[in-house]
């Protein structure tokens, strides 16, 4: 059996289907504690808009936003918000419900 890569970023052809994913990622990170899963999120969504225009939009050169936003990378908290920012995203935090800690 042949089979072939398959890149999510590329079947996230509108503005909508980019939004779309990115709030199912945020809806299904609340119940991950990996948090590199929503970087990995954004990375995907960031090369579905282009990185080339997310790296417009943030400053932030295109090597720097593929080496933060792939797998095991470990973007900056600063680099984070600025390409959700990029993604009309902002960072917030909530507090965590006592049985959501445990």
């Amino acid at each position: 059996m042949k089979t072939t890569k398959w890149n999510i970023y590329e079947e996230l052809k509108t503005e909508e289907d980019i939004q779309a994913f990115v709030e199912a990622s945020i809806i299904e990170a609340e119940n991950d504690t990996d948090p590199s899963l929503l970087a990995h999120a954004l990375g995907v969504a960031a090369k579905a808009r282009g990185m080339l225009a997310v790296s417009r939009d943030t400053g932030i050169d295109r090597a720097g936003l593929y080496r933060s936003f792939t797998r095991g990378g470990d973007p900056r908290i600063s680099t984070f918000d600025k390409v959700a920012r990029s993604l009309g995203y902002h960072l917030t935090l909530s507090p965590v419900t006592e049985a959501a800690r445990n």
